[in-house]
């Protein structure tokens, strides 16, 4: 799969009316070799986080953006199981708190980026704060639209100080979501994840369609690329994220560190 062809290259301008989320390309397999290509790409993972963990020197910061029901939990689910949750941590950016708003934007999200030898995945991020804001009017205009400079150059201080970074937005369709809306309403074990407010924001769809166009075309860098993975099939957004993720690791020319030196022949007694 040529995973350049779901990358945003710095300077475009998108229009996500243009990608179909029910697409497949690259792909030319069936489910099932889609499920077994799956399965290669988490172990390749699975190990080069290992490797990642010992060498501690770099890090890896992972975001995931989506309308409601866009399959962020899934995918961190599906694509992360089994790696070690010792160099793993997930951070979700909900509403921000009263001491939260007392400070920049920014202030609640540095805290949680990646240390060395970690992942870090932002399940939602510091994007919000140029998509509820722009859609609600939180800020005046002039406001949140200098927010994507400040974005570009806190990545950027991220990626100079030895951390890559991987931005997913998960592009399902209108219709798609109304499913999985409905699938939670039905599902009383499911009808935990949906709130009224839902119903809300899926009335300023288009909103946020122009919302994330805007945001995705003035954030995606060559060191801080955009990737738009077609998400109403389940099984392709996850093989697109992983097959992603595990070439990017495998570009780290990670290695495990030297072993003390005065091992060789030693005994365990």
């Amino acid at each position: 799969m040529d995973t350049d062809a779901f990358k945003v290259k710095a300077g475009t301008s998108v229009d996500l009316g243009k990608i179909d989320p029910r697409s497949t390309p690259g792909w030319a397999g069936n489910k099932e070799e889609a499920a077994n290509h799956l399965s290669e790409q988490i172990a390749k993972i699975v190990a080069l986080q290992e490797v990642l963990y010992a060498q501690g020197t770099r890090r890896v910061l992972i975001v995931l953006q989506a309308m409601d029901g866009g399959g962020k939990d899934g995918t961190i689910r599906t694509v992360f199981d089994g790696i070690n949750p010792q160099g793993v941590r997930v951070a979700s950016f909900k509403g921000p708190t009263d001491a939260e708003l007392a400070h920049d934007y920014l202030w609640r999200v540095h805290p949680h980026v990646p240390g060395s030898g970690e992942i870090v995945l932002f399940n939602r991020s510091h994007y919000e704060d140029v998509l509820v804001v722009a859609v609600h009017e939180l800020v005046a205009e002039a406001h949140w639209r200098r927010r994507y400079r400040h974005i570009r150059d806190f990545e950027q201080l991220l990626t100079d100080e030895g951390t890559t970074v991987i931005k997913f937005f998960l592009h399902i369709s209108k219709e798609e979501q109304r499913l999985r809306l409905q699938e939670r309403l039905d599902d009383p074990r499911k009808r935990w994840k949906f709130a009224k407010a839902d119903l809300a924001e899926r009335e300023r769809w288009s909103d946020y369609q122009h919302a994330y166009e805007r945001a995705i075309s003035e954030t995606s860098t060559d060191d801080s690329p955009w990737y738009i993975v077609p998400a109403d099939r389940n099984w392709f957004r996850n093989l697109v994220v992983a097959e992603i993720v595990s070439s990017t690791l495998e570009g780290l020319d990670l290695r495990y560190p030297p072993a003390e030196s005065g091992l060789e022949g030693l005994k365990v007694t």
